[in-house]
């Protein structure tokens, strides 16, 4: 029986191009997703409008694309954090250890929520709603890049796709 090794194998038919494992929908995604978050970051130490402090960090790459989770899903009126950690889709005590370290740059406030005196709700500071500005600003710019670098309507094809597969 002759040995079997890499010379004589035959794999299986689908590894015979692995192209997809590289070029599959779900990868490209991922790959896109962190090249804007990335960008947005980036936009954002460079705002005037963000403390220095913040800025520095998000400039050394403190502040990653998972403290964006807060930027993107706390209530302007505060959120429970079991409410933001669904909504971001990550653990309570990994938003707990999130909204922990933004607490301690700032950017957010643990207070009593006025309809269950047990609870807490995490709330943005002033400093908080100054990066959530940036945020905005940065995303505005990013999405402008986006649409430079593809073209108006390869953008708006693709805005519409994902807007319909979220849902």
């Amino acid at each position: 029986m002759p040995e079997n090794t890499d010379s004589n194998r035959l794999s299986p038919p689908f590894l015979q191009d692995e192209r997809w494992r590289e070029t599959h929908l779900g990868r490209l995604l991922g790959h896109a997703m962190r090249r804007f978050d990335e960008r947005v970051l980036h936009l954002m130490a460079g705002n005037e409008g963000v403390p220095l402090a913040l800025a520095n960090l998000a400039a050394r790459d403190q502040i990653s694309a998972a403290h964006v989770h807060i930027t993107r899903h706390l209530a302007l009126e505060g959120s429970r954090l079991t409410d933001l950690a669904r909504a971001a889709g990550m653990s309570k005590q990994a938003m707990g250890d999130l909204v922990d370290q933004c607490a301690a740059w700032d950017l957010v406030r643990r207070e009593a929520d006025p309809l269950d005196a047990r609870a807490r709700r995490v709330v943005f500071t002033p400093v908080g709603l100054a990066w959530l500005q940036a945020f905005k600003d940065a995303v505005a710019q990013a999405e402008a890049e986006f649409r430079e670098a593809v073209g108006k309507d390869v953008a708006t094809v693709v805005a519409l796709g994902l807007e319909a597969y979220a849902h």
